[in-house]
């Protein structure tokens, strides 16, 4: 049987391309909801879903009779910032619509949202791919509107309940083209969108609490076709890894279904990341219809395009400028600089750590920060203001490795202690016994012991076989317990081999 994708020709040879559009939902952190007074978070943080159940909402969020919605002008501010931060067209009139369908946590029956009128248009962002941003890429943004967040179903066994605490929750909702190909593609952008929307303020930036969410929609076709094929939607991940993993998974689900003979369907489809699987929620064999018309209740919405200017001058340097700022200023490589900028708190840490240890230690700071402690934080699923670490504690460490005082090894465990108890660095250096043996005195007794322990050894490195050398340091830094200084005691070790 010939079995034909798109009119073309496949078999098990064939190359597909991938073809990926996000659609990301971003909860802005304003104090109260978008259309109501009730409060939208409930201190630095934290989100109404940590609040009891059903304690934050009134009677606009619960879509009571008469009721009527009052615009949060904050909240417009804030998506209007997130449009100028991603080289979006800001439309100075737009229109809240109405968006029809039926769920438990929807009480009204229909969300406020913007439908053929949004907010900001045609826009754009750069993903850098490779260690070092070798590669670039420009990923299209169709639209950014704003819509209100619905509740959120709890299901038990047998039954479900509400919670409508998340109902009225401003939300802006960032649509890309379906310009990505791959799945680290996709991660790139979702990562300096999270990015930008956290330097901003304009987001807590919480993937726990769904503070920034993705729908990522797939479909493969051979390579060289033009048409797309038959895309699935997967629902609300919450994660950059698992967005890669379940595209990956989808990937390969639908060539098989394509190489069986079978057909894609339109779908959503959810990822369950113990299993690393996506599996389908419910079938799309057409769009939805969601009967959108304009809101009565709500005017257009109008701005002055000398507001979109203020908005747009009093913007903050953003992770891509701040980034070029550390490889100018700092020396740091355009890797470790991405990093640091890839999340707000952690270059704002950065920053408190260098002024505390002066410029001329950025780097060592950086390697200290990007190495050992990004690990340590991002185990644990935590940003590093939700840590036991603080900037003067690397501002000591940088110190002490510039002095040699300690070694970076020694650096490494400090950070470790620092991270599961806090504490202070020279009293962790005294109490573990870490600083550096820096004394000629000291290690050239221990020297001249190995030295006379392994007289075969020491003949044949003078014989010729100078790979020798790493095996006397080796046996050096073992009699030291690591603690000498490994330059000086290298050179020291050369010196005494060759007298």
């Amino acid at each position: 049987m010939s079995i034909t994708h798109l009119g073309i020709p496949v078999d098990a040879n064939t190359e597909f391309e991938t073809v990926i559009g996000l659609e990301v939902h971003v909860q802005l952190s304003t104090e109260s909801k978008v259309f109501s007074p009730a409060r939208s978070r409930l201190e630095e943080g934290k989100s109404v879903a940590d609040e009891a159940v059903n304690a934050n909402t009134n009677p606009v969020c619960a879509g009571h009779p008469g009721t009527l919605p009052a615009l949060n002008a904050k909240a417009v501010e804030y998506a209007i910032k997130a449009g100028l931060a991603t080289n979006c067209k800001i439309n100075l009139k737009s229109v809240f619509a109405r968006k029809h369908y039926f769920y438990p946590d929807l009480p009204k029956g229909y969300q406020i949202s913007q439908f053929d009128l949004p907010l900001c248009q045609h826009g754009h962002l750069d993903i850098e791919l490779g260690k070092e941003g070798e590669v670039t890429k420009r990923v299209g943004i169709t639209r950014i509107h704003m819509e209100e967040d619905a509740g959120k179903n709890v299901h038990l066994s047998g039954f479900s309940l509400v919670n409508l605490n998340r109902a009225g929750v401003p939300l802006i909702e960032v649509v890309s083209e379906p310009d990505m190909r791959t799945p680290e593609e996709a991660g790139a952008y979702l990562r300096k969108l999270y990015s930008i929307v956290t330097c901003l303020g304009v987001c807590d930036g919480n993937l726990q609490e769904g503070n920034f969410r993705c729908d990522a929609n797939v479909s493969i076709r051979p390579k060289g076709a033009t048409g797309f094929g038959t895309r699935a939607e997967i629902k609300n991940v919450n994660s950059f890894r698992f967005v890669e993993k379940a595209i990956e998974y989808e990937v390969e689900r639908q060539r098989q279904v394509i190489l069986s003979g079978d057909k894609v369907v339109q779908e959503t489809r959810l990822y369950d990341s113990q299993k690393n699987q996506t599996f389908s929620m419910r079938s799309k064999e057409e769009a939805e219809d969601y009967r959108y018309f304009p809101d009565p209740d709500l005017p257009p919405l109008v701005i002055e395009q000398s507001q979109v200017d203020a908005l747009r001058a009093a913007l903050p340097e953003l992770p891509d400028q701040k980034r070029d700022r550390y490889v100018k200023d700092f020396g740091l490589s355009r890797y470790d600089a991405g990093v640091l900028t890839s999340v707000s708190s952690l270059s704002r840490f950065f920053e408190d750590a260098v002024s505390g240890a002066g410029a001329a230690l950025a780097k060592g700071l950086a390697n200290l920060l990007t190495g050992e402690a990004a690990r340590l934080i991002n185990e644990a699923g935590i940003e590093i203001g939700a840590s036991k670490f603080i900037p003067g504690h690397f501002s000591d460490l940088a110190r002490f490795v510039s002095d040699k005082t300690i070694s970076v090894t020694a650096a490494k465990q400090i950070i470790g202690i620092l991270f599961a108890e806090g504490g202070a660095v020279g009293a962790i250096i005294d109490r573990e016994g870490l600083k550096q043996v820096s004394d000629l005195s000291a290690l050239e007794p221990v020297i001249d012991q190995i030295l006379a322990a392994n007289p075969k050894q020491l003949e044949e490195f003078r014989s010729g076989k100078e790979k020798l050398l790493g095996f006397f340091v080796g046996q050096a830094m073992k009699a030291t317990q690591g603690k000498a200084n490994p330059g000086l005691l290298q050179e020291l070790v050369i010196k005494k081999l060759k007298g």
